[in-house]
């Protein structure tokens, strides 16, 4: 659905004459709002990202679309600055604030995606909230996209938003950046809404992540929850017919910046403790309380380093407004309390806790002179701390001890690993950071400069665009190792029952149903499937009996029409639901009270006991009147009216579906046990087919074929009728 026009205002500040290739989405805008007495003021925002990208739109022209920060008041327009590029705010409110990032973002996804799930909450009313926000920025997004324009979506908070611009504009470029971590399967399959994030995410071309892992999960998490064929050497995803690339693009920072600053400060204290140094935003993720208890550890094991050694610990506040962070400052005071209460003498404290933000010159001169930077987040997507002190070490090297479950450790090798969970673990590395040889510390902080220098945060940004802007992604056609990976360790069972959907899976969905004929290859394909002789074909259709037997012309096979409603075979009594006596007679009458709404391309097909309202050569425009009217005559006229491809189904109300209609032909061909002994594929393409799907789950492989705009039960997709009869060309030869 296309969601309403934006409402949120629109502030231009000095769009390009040369045009807008690129087009950055990201939670915030490149510099922060405040209001005071004077009105609103701006301040440029100090994060690496805006750094990065910032020269790009300078020199290129385009787009920044954010939040300001706050709710801007009716004729307040942000501050002028001096970007040569537009400046696009998404004016949020205070209620959607709390729902999409406070809520869903910060309480939900946050979390979550750091492996600390039992924080994490779980509210329909967040996730809704965020829901809106997202088509909000789209849409904002999508108003904004040129032609040519690349879109460059950022982190979690947009997550849906990909899916929502494609919807609107087909042939988008879109790319997606996550910043954080992306969670193994058995983590994010606890979000109740984990299928609709991935789908988000598929509306893109590029999704990008800092480290491997995190794209496994993530290839690992569409396989697994959408069915979607992965290429895991190439890191491409089939979605529907797309394909989608996964890249890896380690993020870096302003390597000249931060070492410019360093040099720039005031000459090194003499201090006569040596400095073990701790920068954080105050959040559970970054283990301040277990680094704490490891510097205690480290004075309980190793006395010689009392009053010798002090922990800095920067702590910025952050997300004050949520209450597991409130907590989490009242923990860590009482922490610092108690090891500074144990060891500290007269003169000395093995703890200095500041809980405010420094300046970024300050930064640099305290990274610079400090001897070990202790960086352990219990999880993170990169962090960005470690590379700023690396930055830093300009004169006498430190050590830097860093957690393993920092993305940054994938490529910082040089650094002390450690479990971040192991406190003394952390209390050993730091003994021997302390103890560590002048020519060895100078040996790892020149190996980990001298990579940091070279992918630098500009150098991501010029790899991910150049990766955006190439050639859009293929997957090559399926093959016989895809069908024997997924579907060899199932077939384990002498006989096979082979469901098979008719228009839009044995053959491409046509203009009329009278069109819809199999090739000669896809018939020789089904029929080869029967002629095994260990397989049994059955056809389920939508369409009436008499017409899909007409339609397929061999009676070895099983045919189901009106939705199972009545079945004939070989070997099997014919069926016909026992209420459709009360219905067949009242049909014709809604077929002609349809008559109203059968115009802009619209009919209806009479298929005995059920219809179909047919819109697929109707105008979008017209569509969704026609197909409201349409099921209002159904329903009135005591029929159930169904979601088709482009129709609506009129059927009698009666608790019989395509799945009742499978189970009814399982257990009249293979008896009440009939799981011991035959195995079960169902392949279709509609609506209609989920039921099936649904009373397969776990029970059979299903496949659902075609577009993927919609989610399914089906454990696979096919991208379309000509994987189907590689499917079927497998089961001949298996």
């Amino acid at each position: 659905m296309t969601p309403p026009e934006p409402t949120q205002p629109e502030h231009d500040r000095g769009a390009s004459d040369a045009g807008r290739p690129l087009v950055v989405a990201s939670n915030r805008l490149p510099f922060t709002i405040q209001r005071n007495a004077n009105g609103l003021q701006a301040q440029r925002s100090p994060g690496g990202l805006v750094s990065a990208l910032d020269p790009v739109l300078r020199d290129h022209g385009g787009t920044w679309i954010g939040w300001p920060g706050l709710e801007l008041r009716a004729n307040e327009e942000l501050p002028e600055g001096d970007e040569p590029y537009r400046i696009r705010a998404v004016n949020l409110s205070e209620r959607e604030i709390t729902r999409y990032l406070h809520g869903f973002s910060n309480r939900t996804l946050w979390p979550l995606f750091h492996s600390l799930a039992s924080l994490a909450r779980f509210e329909r009313s967040d996730y809704e909230g965020y829901e809106r926000v997202n088509e909000r920025f789209a849409s904002t997004i999508a108003s904004e996209t040129g032609d040519d324009d690349q879109i460059w979506i950022h982190d979690y908070h947009l997550m849906l938003a990909p899916d929502h611009i494609r919807r609107m504009v087909a042939d988008a470029r879109i790319a997606f950046f996550l910043h954080i971590p992306f969670p193994p399967y058995d983590i994010f399959r606890l979000l109740p809404w984990d299928r609709e994030l991935l789908r988000g995410l598929l509306g893109c071309d590029l999704i990008g992540f800092h480290v491997s892992g995190y794209a496994q999960n993530f290839l690992d998490c569409v396989e697994r929850r959408l069915g979607s064929r992965v290429d895991r050497d190439a890191m491409i995803v089939e979605h529907g017919d797309r394909a989608v690339r996964v890249g890896v693009f380690p993020i870096g920072i302003d390597f000249e910046v931060f070492e410019q600053r360093a040099r720039a400060a005031n000459s090194r204290r003499k201090q006569r403790e040596r400095l073990i140094l701790g920068v954080d935003r105050l959040d559970y993720t970054k283990g301040i309380a277990e680094r704490i208890k490891a510097t205690s550890r480290l004075l309980e094991l190793h006395p010689e380093h009392r009053e010798k050694v002090v922990l800095l610990q920067i702590a910025v506040p952050s997300r004050s407004q949520v209450a597991e962070y409130r907590n989490l400052k009242r923990e860590t005071d009482e922490l610092v309390g108690r090891v500074n209460g144990r060891y500290a003498t007269a003169t000395w404290s093995p703890i200095r806790y500041l809980y405010r933000s420094f300046p970024q010159e300050r930064l640099a001169a305290i990274y610079r002179d400090s001897d070990i930077s202790l960086v352990t987040p219990l999880r993170d997507g990169m962090n960005l701390v470690a590379k700023e002190y690396v930055a830093c070490q300009i004169d006498e090297p430190g050590v830097l001890v860093l957690s393993r479950l920092a993305g940054a450790a994938e490529t910082m090798r040089e650094a002390l690993l450690v479990n971040p969970y192991n406190v003394d673990e952390m209390a050993e590395a730091l003994h021997r950071a302390l103890t560590m040889e002048e020519p060895e510390r100078r040996l790892r902080m020149e190996a980990l400069r001298q990579r940091e220098i070279r992918d630098n945060v500009h150098a991501w940004v010029r790899t991910f665009l150049a990766t955006a802007g190439s050639s859009r992604a293929a997957l090559n056609p399926l093959t016989g190792s895809d069908f024997e990976a997924w579907l060899g360790p199932y077939l384990t069972r002498p006989r096979l029952a082979l469901f098979l959907d008719y228009d839009g899976t044995l053959t491409p969905l046509t203009r009329h149903p009278t069109e819809a004929v199999m090739t000669p290859e896809m018939r020789k394909a089904v029929e080869s499937c029967e002629a095994r002789g260990d397989t049994d074909v059955a056809l389920v259709s939508g369409r009436a009996l008499t017409d899909i037997k007409a339609m397929v012309g061999n009676d070895s096979l099983t045919y189901a029409g009106n939705h199972g409603l009545e079945i004939c075979g070989p070997g099997i009594p014919d069926f016909q639901h026992e209420d459709l006596v009360h219905y067949r007679s009242r049909i014709d009458a809604v077929v002609r009270a349809l008559e109203e709404v059968a115009h802009e391309g619209a009919w209806t097909e009479a298929k005995g006991p059920t219809l179909t309202y047919h819109v697929r050569q109707v105008p979008s425009e017209h569509r969704e009147r026609l197909t409201g009217r349409a099921r209002e005559i159904i329903t009135s006229a005591g029929f159930q009216a169904r979601d088709a491809h482009e129709a609506i189904e009129g059927r009698p109300p009666i608790g019989w579906d395509k799945g009742r209609a499978v189970l009814h032909l399982l257990r009249t061909r293979y008896g009440p046990s009939w799981s011991d002994v035959v195995r079960v594929i169902y392949v279709g393409d509609d609506q209609t087919d989920e039921d099936a799907f649904r009373f397969l789950s776990g029970l059979a492989a299903t496949f659902r074929v075609g577009p993927a705009d919609t989610l399914t039960a089906a454990t696979r997709r096919l991208p379309n009728v000509n994987a189907v009869q590689a499917l079927l060309e497998w089961l001949v030869r298996r």
